[in-house]
């Protein structure tokens, strides 16, 4: 057997004491991520790993790995011989990083508009305006937040650039928190369901400047809504 057959033969096999496979560190990873944005890890609190090895029933080098990944961003702080902190978001953290959401947002709204979608992308994209106008007929706003997501997540894979959507991902994972947070405070999202349905309806019409300019509005208004409600009901972090 050649010497790259040989390594391609061996490659899921990993000796006694060596890394742990990258399947383990990404399934710390995933796990974390989500009990962090779904507040199961909440702001300010602090785990060993040890802790977090035993919350996800692994051993403690692919939780470590996953951290340092979550630290790059923006999740969590490591601390020496302290363990692992979950980072707090200030109001104007928030502030910064809908911002930067609003601008990478708008560029994959018109990137989308710019391209062909296949049927396959337009039938995801009703798919989940339905779910949300369903959700909202029974104002199941936990259902809703799950739809609104799969929307947003879906139009940033139709701009087809994947280091953008990358980067949105990341900060969206920072600002779920306060979403999942504020969605039980906020009013009905009849407007949001409404702004997406307008927003879809000029990305498959082609209409790069107006999908740019209706997603911008519309992440604005989102941001000054949030920041709104957790200044009043007195969240100064989340």
């Amino acid at each position: 057997m050649r010497q790259s057959e040989a390594s391609r033969a061996g490659a899921g096999r990993a000796p006694v004491g060596a890394a742990q496979s990258p399947s383990q560190t990404q399934r710390a990873l995933v796990a974390l991520r989500e009990m962090i944005v779904s507040n199961r890890l909440p702001p300010g609190s602090s785990y060993l790993e040890s802790e977090l090895a035993e919350m996800l029933d692994m051993s403690r080098t692919p939780v470590r790995e996953a951290a340092v990944m979550l630290e790059a961003q923006g999740l969590v702080e490591i601390r020496p011989r302290r363990g692992v902190r979950i980072l707090p978001l200030s109001t104007q953290d928030m502030t910064e990083i809908y911002e930067i959401l609003t601008e990478l947002e708008g560029l994959a709204a018109q990137q989308a508009a710019a391209r062909k979608l296949s049927k396959k992308e337009i039938a995801n994209v009703e798919g989940a305006l339905n779910e949300m106008d369903a959700a909202l007929a029974t104002d199941d706003r936990d259902r809703w937040a799950a739809a609104d997501k799969r929307f947003h997540d879906l139009l940033v894979a139709m701009s087809g650039n994947r280091r953008l959507q990358a980067l949105v991902e990341s900060y969206n994972d920072q600002v779920h928190r306060a979403r999942m947070l504020t969605v039980h405070l906020r009013p009905s999202p009849t407007r949001s369901n409404s702004d997406h349905k307008a927003l879809f309806e000029a990305i498959v019409a082609g209409d790069q400047k107006r999908a740019r300019a209706l997603h911008t509005a519309h992440r604005k208004e989102a941001m000054h809504l949030i920041i709104d409600l957790l200044q009043k009901h007195g969240f100064h972090q989340v």
